[in-house]
């Protein structure tokens, strides 16, 4: 059995582009998607439509939730996601807030073996992997990991995204991942990212991908067509947060 999953497409068309071909060569048995899939401005109609046409298990971001809810903008963003919330609505069109919102936020795949969430399997909003503030060293397996999976027994890997970071910890037969970003990098490094998740007799393997693509052409799309454009582009050349 052989899954491929990504989180945080983004809105990035040229990076899910060059994600999409290298798991078409990897010939996943299934593919899931684990959200916020076009909160972001390098072509998201577009990357909406491969999204769409993939047939994957996916979950929902909480950036998915945006767009039918104004009020959680305001309260989880300032600056530009109001008008990036606008325009995101006119490059949709109808009916594409209302479908984010329907997905489920947890799903299982392979009989229960694999969980996916976007942040959490509590809430798309929180991450799962402690934090550098948290009493748990960051890397390490949290009581509340536990706790939070106790409820799926038949799990062995569960799989998140939402932190932008690639990430794996293990307890017991358990390994939590972190499958790290499609766009919008923080590490300095704008490659795009999936993970590749192969069982073997009971056993599950986990593999990070990485995947070089165009982003200077995503830049200058955001540049062209965006109203964050200059925030997105600066964001998608150098592989950071926005400054």
């Amino acid at each position: 059995m052989r899954i491929a999953l990504f989180s945080d497409v983004h809105g990035n068309r040229f990076a899910l582009e060059a994600v999409l071909r290298d798991v078409e060569a990897a010939k996943p048995d299934a593919i899931a998607n684990l959200g916020d899939q076009v909160w972001g401005a390098a072509d998201p109609a577009g990357a909406w439509r491969l999204q769409q046409g993939l047939g994957a298990v996916t979950v929902r971001g909480n950036t998915d939730e945006f767009l039918s809810d104004p009020e959680g903008v305001r309260k989880a963003h300032t600056g530009v996601a109001l008008p990036l919330a606008a325009w995101l609505r006119e490059q949709l069109g109808p009916g594409v807030p209302e479908a984010l919102k329907a997905l489920p936020t947890v799903a299982e795949l392979a009989e229960g073996a694999v969980l996916i969430a976007h942040g959490s399997l509590h809430s798309p909003h929180e991450a799962l992997f402690p934090t550098a503030q948290a009493n748990t060293p960051v890397g390490q397996v949290s009581a509340r990991m536990l706790e939070q999976v106790a409820a799926y027994p038949k799990a062995r890997v569960v799989v998140v995204g939402h932190t932008h970071t690639e990430m794996i910890a293990t307890e017991g037969p358990i390994s939590f991942v972190n499958a790290g970003a499609v766009s919008r990098q923080k590490d300095g490094n704008p490659v795009a990212r999936w993970v590749l998740l192969e069982e073997r007799q009971g056993s599950w393997n986990v593999s990070f991908r990485r995947v070089p693509y165009d982003f200077e052409a995503a830049a200058r799309w955001a540049l062209g067509h965006s109203p964050i454009g200059e925030q997105e582009a600066w964001q998608l050349r150098s592989g950071r947060l926005p400054r």
